[in-house]
């Protein structure tokens, strides 16, 4: 079961940060499967590293900043981002990043 959920107008997506990482990175499943892995180098303080999670999905996505919002864990590692786009078009791109 992939880690994301269509919706009509795009899709949910669960995610696992690793802020303060060396080096940023967006892909592949966390160990249990149920999210994608994002790595940011901005630190979780004053919604910094939540930016930074929206904007690596969005270039990903080929998708404007304001496409990707967290709709929940703001606070926490696990969270679920909401994508606003084609969900058809979004679906084979997010496969590439599992893979």
């Amino acid at each position: 079961m992939p880690p994301w959920r269509l919706r009509a107008d795009g899709l949910d997506l669960a995610v696992k940060v690793q802020p303060r990482a060396r080096r940023p990175a967006l892909g592949g499943l966390s160990p249990d499967g149920a999210a994608l892995r994002i790595a940011v180098a901005e630190v979780p303080e004053d919604g910094r590293a939540n930016r930074a999670v929206c904007e690596a999905v969005a270039r990903a996505l080929h998708l404007p900043n304001s496409a990707v919002a967290v709709l929940h864990g703001a606070g926490a590692r696990q969270k679920t981002l909401r994508v606003t786009g084609d969900p058809a078009s979004l679906a084979p791109i997010l496969e590439k990043l599992i893979a």
